[in-house]
């Protein structure tokens, strides 16, 4: 394995490495405005959501790693402490990146990229209409991380107005996964899409606790048929199957039974997974 000091590599190298092995990472759309009002509209990938209560985003404008120079999104939120952060699908990934081109200070992004511009309700950045879901922020913080290029600069804003496609939600009224259509950021030129086979469903075990790997038979935790993703599964659930259950499991090979196995754990039938492998490995 390949074992390097951050220290000992240039910015450009570091942050190839850093965002090729941290990713997909979510985009924030950032719309902001500078004192006389001029707009400037930008993406950036170092962003996430860190608190519902209060509902918190931090997105991070670096420092230019070729002349240390700030972004002009870092001046406007400085200037004017509001941001809209609007999310990206797919739909509008080519116009996205278009705006990230480094035009200079003062030119508007909306109209360089082709984006429609609409009036928010409480702070004075517009929204991109294009975007499923407009969040209207104000910046409660920017905590810089350094002087020198490439060095990050925490925006925490807090979202006070939130604004959704009606066409990306659910019958519950919630954000359908499959409708919203997110893109996110790769590392190079790479994005990832989340959409069809790229998205999958994994139980979250918040109501029960599972037995945990450690409690499966050896036999079971020690086969080398079945992958990190096999005993995961079979460690969630929350005891093991009597033996009258596994003795009554259909006698397989092994390779078989592992097969088997698979295809009732994506059918959820856990225990019954388990007890076939016990019987038959």
């Amino acid at each position: 394995m390949k074992s390097l000091n951050p220290k000992d590599l240039k910015v450009r190298v570091l942050q190839q490495y850093l965002q090729g092995a941290i990713g997909p990472r979510p985009i924030a759309f950032a719309s902001t405005v500078d004192a006389r009002g001029i707009p400037n509209l930008a993406p950036f990938s170092f962003f996430n959501v860190f608190s519902s209560n209060p509902p918190i985003l931090v997105f991070s404008p670096a420092y230019s790693g070729r002349d240390g120079s700030a972004k002009h999104t870092l001046l406007n939120v400085k200037e004017v402490p509001e941001v809209v952060i609007n999310v990206v699908n797919y739909d509008m990934v080519e116009q996205m990146s278009l705006a990230s081109s480094p035009y200079p200070k003062g030119t508007n992004e909306f109209v360089k990229s082709g984006f429609t511009a609409l009036d928010s309700i409480r702070v004075k950045p517009k929204r991109v209409k294009e975007s499923p879901v407009q969040l209207e922020c104000k910046v409660n913080e920017i905590k810089e991380l350094g002087k020198e290029g490439g060095a990050g600069n925490l925006i925490i804003c807090e979202v006070i107005q939130i604004h959704i496609n009606e066409g990306v939600l659910d019958a519950q009224g919630f954000i359908d996964q499959s409708k919203i259509d997110l893109v996110s950021r790769m590392g190079g030129n790479w994005y990832a899409r989340a959409n069809g086979e790229a998205m999958f469903e994994v139980e979250k075990p918040i109501v029960t606790c599972g037995i945990g790997v450690d409690q499966l038979p050896i036999s079971v935790r020690q086969s080398k048929l079945l992958n990190g993703n096999d005993l995961g599964r079979l460690g969630n659930v929350e005891k093991l199957p009597s033996k009258e259950v596994a003795n009554a499991s259909k006698a397989l090979e092994k390779e078989a039974a592992v097969n088997q196995a698979r295809i009732l754990l994506k059918q959820d039938k856990k225990m019954e997974a388990l007890a076939l492998l016990i019987k038959n490995l």
